[in-house]
């Protein structure tokens, strides 16, 4: 870099200072990176007049020393795959670093084993990826094009749509937002959450996982299979299949048999930790998630748990969900149940039970709701309905309420017939 301006961009977009081993090397580059920026020349003269200026030129040993890294590289020819080199070796240094912290907190015991190891992910993670120099665009002539082409597509084309036309019409579901769908005990939030998982992930063939605590491994198929064969549910649930329910299966077994995008995670006491450890996992396979659905966020296990009250925790939890879905760039569903004060009329973003949190955090709101009859009953002239209110939507109109046809017994919510 002292010899040629000319391999200076190939160099800033492979290293960091911090990606030298020597202290005086880390401060000679940022140096020429910031003469660099501010389009001066670059030579051994300039970069010492810059570091005379910073008062660092005797730490980094004189302008003797710069004249000696000179001599000492007579060509820019493989200046790349010096860079490289260093890359790789910045790259191992940090793994150590990684790996000791995380055996040090390890043998401490003072923190849960869980969120040790989510951080010694994000380390190693960050080893792989982030010693070279990350490729920001934050200007607005960076994101320009971009916003250009969500015009013309009429959408922002990272946003993912939802198995129900109408809604579409409402709510989009992008990168880095929380959605919260909310319901009573049964009110239908689990079956909204498996429907919409399974959509991304057959009919857009993206990634998609759904992290369940409120049911296990053969319950969630039993509703996955229900809802994509038309098979009765109590029938899957019973394993009292009939010829008829056998010839549906069957049509689905190439389609589940390949699902290998579609994460169904039933793990005990879900954290947010064990959350964002699958994720990574995912992308470590080559199968990035594109949407997450959490079932349901009030059942998520705290971090730690010593001397918070529910609300407490349920508040961490909501704001780690928000976190992380801007962590990951993509939509984080968390369905969450109301409390008790909510049956009986038309539900409210405030009836969530355990925190207020959950309404402040989210992105987007959307209320589940059965219009049954005063005696409870499924019946009267909405029966076989529900209605998706949407609460909150901070990019799109609020108070819309969208309804949908509730097929309990197919376990899944089909699009209403207008008209």
């Amino acid at each position: 870099m002292l010899l040629s301006g000319g391999v200076i961009d190939s160099m800033i977009a492979t290293l960091t200072a911090a990606a030298f081993y020597r202290p005086a090397h880390q401060v000679i580059f940022d140096a020429i990176t910031g003469l660099y920026g501010r389009s001066n020349k670059i030579d051994p003269i300039t970069v010492g007049y810059e570091l005379a200026s910073t008062g660092d030129l005797a730490k980094v040993g004189g302008s003797s020393y710069l004249h000696e890294l000179v001599q000492a590289v007579p060509t820019v020819a493989h200046a790349e795959k010096h860079a490289e080199i260093i890359r790789k070796k910045a790259a191992l240094r940090a793994v150590i670093e990684a790996s000791t912290r995380a055996a040090a907190r390890a043998y401490a015991q003072q923190d849960e084993a869980d969120a040790i190891l989510d951080d010694a992910m994000a380390d190693l993670q960050d080893a792989a990826t982030g010693t070279g120099q990350a490729e920001l665009k934050l200007a607005v002539s960076d994101r320009w094009a971009g916003f250009l082409d969500e015009l013309e597509a009429g959408k922002d084309p990272r946003a993912i749509d939802t198995p129900w036309a109408d809604l579409n019409d409402v709510v989009e579901l992008k990168p880095g937002q929380l959605v919260v769908v909310g319901a009573a005990t049964g009110g239908g939030k689990s079956l909204f959450g498996m429907n919409l998982a399974s959509h991304v992930a057959f009919k857009h063939k993206r990634p998609a996982l759904v992290a369940s605590m409120e049911m296990g491994g053969s319950e969630l198929m039993a509703r996955l299979v229900a809802a994509e064969a038309g098979v009765d549910l109590d029938r899957l649930i019973r394993r009292k299949l009939n010829d008829h329910d056998w010839a549906k299966v069957i049509k689905v077994n190439e389609l589940m048999g390949t699902a290998e995008n579609f994460i169904l995670d039933d793990s005990s006491n879900l954290t947010l930790s064990k959350i964002r450890a699958r994720l990574r996992w995912m992308a470590s396979q080559g199968h990035p998630a594109a949407i997450v659905v959490a079932d349901y966020l009030q059942l998520m296990g705290s971090e730690d748990g010593g001397g918070k009250n529910r609300a407490q925790e349920v508040a961490e939890i909501s704001r780690g969900l928000k976190i992380m879905a801007m962590e990951f760039e993509i939509p984080i569903v968390a369905l969450a149940q109301f409390n008790r004060g909510s049956v009986g009329r038309q539900p409210m973003a405030t009836d969530f039970k355990d925190s207020s949190s959950i309404e402040q955090d989210s992105n987007v709101i959307m209320l589940l709701h059965r219009p049954l009859a005063e005696d409870g009953t499924d019946t009267g002239p909405r029966a076989g309905e529900i209605d998706v209110i949407v609460a909150k939507n901070r990019n799109g109109a609020n108070g819309r309420i969208i309804p949908l046809i509730f097929q309990g017994h197919y376990a899944r919510l089909a699009n209403y017939q207008h008209g």
